[in-house]
């Protein structure tokens, strides 16, 4: 991999990390026309996407770093100090249990599964092509029967839950960690704006989780299959700065707009793959 080539996948990465689009679906289709992909060790190309999913994670850090401070502190002191009921806690507190809830299910898939994960079929563009199109058809659903109007201090657990659980669903190629919870944010009747609020505040777990236990097999080698540490660490980097203008621009966006044009570039996509791959 070069630095150009790196740079190209930490934009990449940083853009489609949280428009509802899919990052794995875009990383796996550009490695695929760059030959960077190893048939016959497909889970580096996984370690990869996991560790630039560090600077993502960086940019949500940066971004929401008052927030998180305050959800950290009031979690402790209400919980661990207070010693408050739940229904008693603030909201910053409350979120914290929130992200924990709702890190559960794609924490317990993923370790299970993880084999499945790194294999061929999450490299497979037909199976992303799928993944981009039936998740767009489910969204478009969400903004047909969705009422659009419960803010953030509205949230509770049952909707961490359920929004955790859809989390799950991008473990697939294709359906997009930020596509899954912002949709089942709106089917539990979120804002657009807070529905993609809370799917990046709960993104922050896992990607933390997966980022950092594969961030070792890449420390592990000075050159994975091509990969060296300093393209991994660009790409990282890059991902970040990109990702923290895609954060600033999707919620502005969906204080005013629908989703529907990231609908139809999900079908649109995947139409393609379908044609030229298959």
């Amino acid at each position: 991999m070069t630095i150009i080539q790196a740079i190209i996948l930490g934009i990449i990465q940083g853009l489609t990390e949280f428009l509802p689009v899919s990052s794995s679906a875009h990383l796996t289709i550009a490695g695929t026309a760059m030959g960077l992909i190893s048939t016959e060790h497909p889970e580096q190309w996984t370690a990869f996407i996991a560790v630039i999913q560090l600077g993502t994670l960086a940019a949500v850090l940066v971004y929401y770093s008052r927030d998180i401070i305050e959800i950290v502190g009031s979690f402790v002191r209400e919980n661990l100090l207070e010693r408050k009921p739940l229904r008693e806690q603030s909201l910053n507190a409350r979120m914290g249990w929130y992200m924990i809830v709702g890190t559960i299910p794609i924490a317990t898939v993923g370790l299970a599964l993880k084999k499945v994960i790194e294999g061929h079929i999450s490299k497979d563009l037909t199976v992303i092509a799928i993944g981009l199109i039936a998740l767009a058809v489910v969204l478009a659903i969400a903004e047909r029967v969705a009422k659009h109007t419960r803010a953030m201090e509205q949230i509770t657990w049952r909707d961490a839950l359920f929004v955790g659980s859809a989390q799950v669903l991008a473990l697939i190629p294709g359906p997009s960690r930020s596509g899954t919870t912002i949709t089942a944010g709106l089917f539990v009747g979120l804002r657009r704006d807070v529905a993609a609020r809370f799917s990046f505040l709960l993104s922050i777990p896992a990607v933390a989780a997966s980022g950092f236990l594969e961030l070792r097999h890449v420390i592990g080698s000075d050159a994975m299959n091509g990969l060296s540490l300093t393209t991994v660490a660009v790409a990282t980097i890059v991902s970040g700065l990109s990702g923290y203008a895609a954060i600033a621009f999707l919620l502005r966006y969906l204080k005013m707009h629908t989703t529907m044009v990231f609908i139809v570039y999900r079908i649109l996509l995947g139409i393609i793959l379908l044609t030229v791959f298959r």
